[in-house]
């Protein structure tokens, strides 16, 4: 069974779509289906955004269609001081990786304690299939520091001030294995429930397919 992966984030496709083709799912991306239109992002939380571009997204290419957006979210901030899903717009500017790095920095000494502040990163996940619409949110818990790794990993440079403490070092100075770990652990909750979605997804279309073939 086809299914879209609703974003232009070749990295994301590729780790999802490794899991996901190993259950039988054939994973196809937005150019693949040769669809170039963008979809304007308008939510203010991540479900929000990915609803819409699920949305949008299933009724362009016309089979199941995955989208996934992204929120930050800190402690000790009020709720219209939040990053949320705009994490690199500030006062209507998107910021490049120097300036983003100094923002945060700045957050971490205003609102943090002893150096640190804590927050979480919210995803939301939206499944759209036919006339269905299937969501699903995960927290991942994230620790900023008062200060600066020397790697900085290009377009993510909230990496250099993010510690992950179960190995106590900063993120962009993983190894590939520790980063792969890591991430799997935060993923699994996403990928139960895409995997749960999805065999249901293909179930309905099979019965459909042989209540057809039957009546025929």
């Amino acid at each position: 069974m086809k299914i879209l992966f609703g974003t232009t984030n070749q990295a994301k496709v590729r780790y999802y779509a490794t899991r996901l083709q190993e259950k039988g799912f054939d994973i196809v991306t937005l150019s693949d289906l040769g669809i170039t239109q963008e979809v304007e992002e308008t939510g203010k939380t991540p479900t929000e955004n990915a609803i819409i571009k699920a949305t949008s997204y299933a009724q362009q290419a016309q089979i199941p269609t995955i989208a996934i957006d992204e929120g930050l979210y800190l402690n000790g901030l009020s709720p219209e001081q939040q990053p949320g899903v705009h994490v690199r717009r500030v006062n209507g500017r998107c910021l490049n990786d120097h300036e983003m790095i100094e923002h945060y920095l700045h957050l971490v000494e205003k609102y943090g304690k002893n150096g640190q502040l804590t927050g979480y990163f919210k995803k939301g996940i939206a499944v759209a299939a036919g006339n269905s619409m299937t969501t699903f949110e995960n927290d991942s818990p994230r620790l900023f520091v008062n200060r600066q790794s020397e790697i900085i990993d290009e377009g993510y440079p909230l990496a250099s001030i993010q510690i992950v403490t179960p190995v106590n070092k900063f993120k962009s100075e993983l190894t590939r294995e520790e980063e792969a770990i890591t991430m799997d652990i935060e993923q699994q909750p996403i990928f139960d429930f895409l995997l749960q979605v999805l065999e249901e997804i293909r179930e309905s279309i099979e019965t459909v397919q042989k209540e057809k073939s039957q009546s025929d």
